[in-house]
């Protein structure tokens, strides 16, 4: 296949000129998971184009802060036809690496790629054509990848608008550094993966910080001489399937395991934060002006979050066991603070708190897709990302197929399998000569996983 020329903020002539042809598929999304499926119909030699609002590498540029790091380690970003082959295999990419990389990934195989062009309609005609409105014009595909992932909104609680003006607010996503926010002491509420490393982050400057905990799971860096993401990969972690699991929709709605990659990697024990001057406090439950609410769930919360790493060594533990692995022997965990006296209000005033970075997550924005392809909570309806629509996949969702189907471990994967399912999609159109208004019903037979 010819590579459309990648033109910023336009879409390309060879689109245009097109005229009332539909293009055999579009990709919506210029990250990872766009990307990699670009990569896999490429090889497929399927005519596409991807389109992306922003750059490459934009949500990790723009929306992470200055000391962000993966938190699994350099051989699972494993991106199709382009696996790590950096000298710190074991490491963690920090921000401007990981844009480098997904850069380094374009660079080597020259998607069709479009930057700087929104989608703002996607609807799909009487004839099973799907028409594509963009900022920079208009055009129709036969089948269609939405690959923008599930961050698009920033979500904060409506209690955020009690607090007083003159309390600074950020969300995690336009969080940058420590200097960025007034001198005080800052309030982090959220303990995923974000709220953990920001609360870390600022107190590692010496900010004094008081932290909301939610119900987040962690997990141990290492265990036994190895990172335990390793561990877990052998143990075929990453490849179970949702099928699997007897409540899918609970499990994507799973919150991820809070650790870090920072300086080589270690665990992120919030009991040891509280030992060393961080004030914890439950989850945040009501706000009237400076003084804000907690639940009584601050020990339960940290109890919950030692069970499920402990719960995760002892499943390596008999991994070691059953397979006669030789592994160092190691302690475990001993708890090195206990919250005896639960604090259940915090005076913002008093405590000379000048800033809240909330760390509550983000919202799925389908609202341009006008395509009945979703369920009542908003949730695209998909197997294996092939959509309920025929013709309308989903690409990089968490938990789409398997844990690491929204990370660069495992994208990859769900991209090669949609690639073959579009591709044979084409394929049986052009056979049974229904070109026009493809993929049909016919496509809709074809099996999923």
């Amino acid at each position: 296949m010819t590579p459309v020329p990648r033109l910023d903020g336009a879409l390309p002539q060879s689109l245009k000129d097109l005229g009332g042809t539909p293009i055999a598929a579009v990709v919506i999304g210029g990250g990872q998971a766009g990307l990699s499926v670009s990569h896999c119909l490429g090889e497929r030699g399927v005519d596409h184009v991807v389109i992306e609002a922003h750059r490459v590498g934009h949500e990790w540029r723009e929306r992470r802060w200055d000391s962000f790091c993966l938190v699994t380690p350099n051989w699972q970003c494993r991106l199709p036809g382009h696996p790590y082959t950096g000298s710190d295999p074991d490491g963690f990419m920090v921000r401007d690496d990981i844009v480098r990389y997904l850069e380094e990934y374009v660079a080597a195989f020259r998607p069709p790629l479009v930057e700087g062009v929104s989608v703002t309609r996607l609807r799909r005609s009487a004839h099973g054509v799907f028409e594509v409105t963009t900022t920079a014009g208009e055009f129709t595909a036969h089948q269609v990848v939405v690959a923008t992932g599930p961050y698009h909104t920033p979500k904060l609680p409506r209690t955020a608008e009690r607090l007083p003006a003159a309390i600074e607010q950020f969300h995690s996503s336009g969080y940058r550094n420590p200097d960025q926010l007034p001198d005080g002491a800052v309030l982090v509420v959220g303990t995923g993966q974000s709220g953990c490393q920001i609360a870390e982050d600022l107190h590692l400057a010496g900010r004094q910080v008081h932290l909301a905990v939610g119900s987040a799971p962690r997990v141990a860096r290492f265990y036994r001489g190895r990172d335990c993401v390793a561990w877990l990969d052998d143990m075929g972690h990453y490849t179970k399937n949702i099928d699997g699991f007897d409540d899918a929709d609970a499990v994507r709605l799973r919150v991820n395991h809070y650790v870090t990659g920072r300086d080589g990697g270690r665990d992120i024990d919030l009991r040891a934060f509280a030992r060393d001057g961080m004030r914890l406090y439950g989850r945040l439950t009501e706000v009237e002006g400076p003084v804000l609410e907690f639940a009584d769930d601050l020990k339960t919360n940290l109890d919950h979050a030692d069970g499920v790493a402990e719960s995760i060594k002892d499943a390596i533990d008999a991994h070691i066991e059953a397979a006669g692995i030789p592994a160092p022997t190691e302690a475990r965990y001993r708890p090195v603070w206990q919250p005896d006296d639960q604090p259940g209000v915090l005076d913002l005033t008093e405590a000379g708190v000048t800033s809240v970075v909330w760390a509550t997550g983000f919202a799925r924005d389908h609202r341009w897709i006008e395509i009945p392809a979703f369920d009542g909570r908003g949730y695209p309806m998909h197997r294996r990302g092939v959509g309920s629509v025929p013709g309308l996949y989903f690409l990089g969702l968490p938990w789409q197929y398997t844990w690491g189907s929204g990370r660069f471990e495992a994208v990859g994967r769900d991209a090669e399998f949609l690639a073959d399912h579009i591709d044979a999609s084409r394929r049986l159109a052009d056979v049974c000569g229904t070109l026009t208004g493809a993929p049909s019903a016919l496509a809709s037979a074809l099996p999923i996983g």
